[in-house]
């Protein structure tokens, strides 16, 4: 039988005291180990130590020494999350946050703070908010976004083919998920240098991440303002025309939340599978050989670098046990996403191939699962594959060793990743997909099997500039393959 372990959070009752270090006892924060700070800057590590001492959930501390559960375990965190009746995400019911513990000033607030959005309610308000962002959601065109996916892409490239070098980080993978959400939301005239800074700047808790949040919010506003008098066919006006009747308010806050969840979540991932391609030869070869899609390549990397690593804070809506761990009513615990996926017990190989295994923790679970997952993998799978179909040379042009992250107890974001390659001549890039005119096809009884690629009435089957006979030519040019053909008019459109 696993040892009772008493919360660090609570000691209602003086039998029952608080574990050795507990800073219960008033003698400071003893043995409980931190996830802020010099030591817990290699968090994945700090993560392996508690597993080792305590188990599958472990007593920690967050800044200014507030105590926390960190769920560690896969199984442990899955229960967490898909059981309401126990946990919810309503800081409100936090211990430390109703005795004053957690400071209006903590670093961590902006993720404390409740607020009236589908992310922190339950029961019947839960379903109307979340209702509406999942129905808004349903009424997006996956396949006009993968095309917009790639013609944003083709632009972000156009801009350094030319130098041979670039930041993917900087210079694409910050600005692709941008770019296709503000089209998604229906204000692509927002995109630009400003709002990519503006989002990365109030997700880093910088001195001026108030001012950037309220420059999102301003945006984000007068978006609302416009889609309520004249609506259009986008995400906001079908977020607006809900038949939950959201107001003004709720629909700029969870604008807000799909927009900024969205991007900072799909800029890791991007920046996180391209490193790989760029760093791992025996990756990148299964991915020219075809052994592995690019698809398989981003759940692979949701496995070993998931875009979050923890999530802020579940919370016990009473005594309950975790993991073996006693949790009290009013305590708080970390969705441990990056140690719940390296969990020995569901990976015992940390080198096994998890490819096609949507197993993992990554968009969390239960009734706040991330309801915009398909849109980064889509952006993860159509950038990728075009970028590396723009400059399939493309190298790192540093050590691996060079490599830089800014790592904080929420994810780990990798600086910059300088590449080079033969420069390359920028491509015309068509806005909107058009009908060209095709030479008559030659019979040929063939059907495609995927909706990425189906033909429809509007659009060509194959592009129009193949090879015909010209007099020069003794026969027919050779036409390209099936495949080739679709992937080239794919790509242009």
């Amino acid at each position: 039988m696993t040892p009772e372990t008493h919360s660090p959070t609570s000691t209602d009752d003086p039998k029952l005291g608080p574990p050795p270090g507990c800073p219960a006892h008033g003698n400071g924060p003893g043995s409980l180990r931190r996830l802020y700070g010099p030591e817990a800057e290699d968090l994945g590590a700090v993560y392996e130590k508690l597993r080792a001492e305590h188990g599958a959930v472990a007593p920690a501390l967050l800044h200014d020494d507030v105590p926390i559960w960190v769920v560690l375990g896969h199984g442990e965190n899955l229960h967490m999350v898909s059981t309401p009746s126990q946990y919810c995400k309503d800081s409100r019911l936090w211990t430390p946050m109703q005795d004053g513990t957690v400071k209006p000033d903590h670093p961590l607030m902006p993720h404390f703070a409740w607020q009236p959005i589908c992310c922190h309610a339950e029961g019947e308000e839960h379903l109307r908010l979340r209702g509406a962002v999942t129905g808004a959601m349903s009424t997006i065109d996956y396949r006009s976004i993968r095309r917009s996916i790639n013609r944003a892409t083709q632009h972000l490239v156009n801009q350094f083919c030319e130098d041979g070098r670039a930041d993917l980080v900087s210079q694409f993978a910050e600005h692709l998920p941008m770019a296709v959400m503000c089209e998604i939301l229906g204000m692509p005239e927002e995109y630009g240098d400003r709002i990519v800074q503006a989002a990365r700047d109030m997700l880093k808790g910088t001195e001026t991440a108030i001012a950037s949040n309220q420059y999102v919010m301003d945006v984000l506003m007068r978006l609302t303002a416009r889609r309520r008098a004249e609506p259009q066919d986008d995400f906001t006006s079908h977020l607006i025309n809900h038949p939950a009747g959201l107001n003004d308010e709720e629909i700029g806050q969870h604008l807000r939340v799909v927009l900024i969840a969205a991007y900072e979540a799909t800029a890791n991932l991007l920046a996180n599978v391209l490193r790989v391609v760029l760093t791992d030869p025996g990756f990148r070869a299964q991915l020219n050989g075809g052994q592995m899609t690019v698809p398989e390549a981003v759940e692979q990397s949701l496995w070993d670098e998931p875009p979050f690593s923890t999530v802020f804070a579940y919370f016990a809506k009473q005594d309950t046990e975790l993991g073996g761990q006693r949790i009290r009513q009013g305590d708080g615990l970390l969705l441990g996403i990056a140690p719940g996926n390296v969990d020995p017990r569901v990976r015992p190989d940390l080198k096994a191939n998890m490819q096609g295994n949507r197993a993992h923790l990554a968009f969390s679970g239960g009734p706040h699962e991330c309801p915009g997952q398909d849109i980064g993998r889509s952006i993860a799978d159509v950038g990728v594959e075009a970028l590396l179909a723009r400059v399939p040379d493309i190298q790192l042009a540093c050590g691996e060793h060079e490599l830089r992250w800014r790592s904080s107890i929420g994810n780990r974001h990798l600086v910059e990743l300088p590449v080079k390659f033969e420069p390359k001549t920028p491509e015309e890039v068509m806005e909107r997909p058009t009908v060209k005119p095709v030479a008559p096809l030659r019979p040929n009884n063939w059907q495609v099997s995927t909706e990425q690629s189906q033909p429809t009435a509007s659009e060509p089957a194959v592009p129009a500039d193949e090879p015909t006979p010209t007099s020069a030519s003794p026969e027919p040019a050779r036409r390209p393959g099936l495949y080739r053909r679709l992937l080239r008019w794919w790509r242009r459109n």
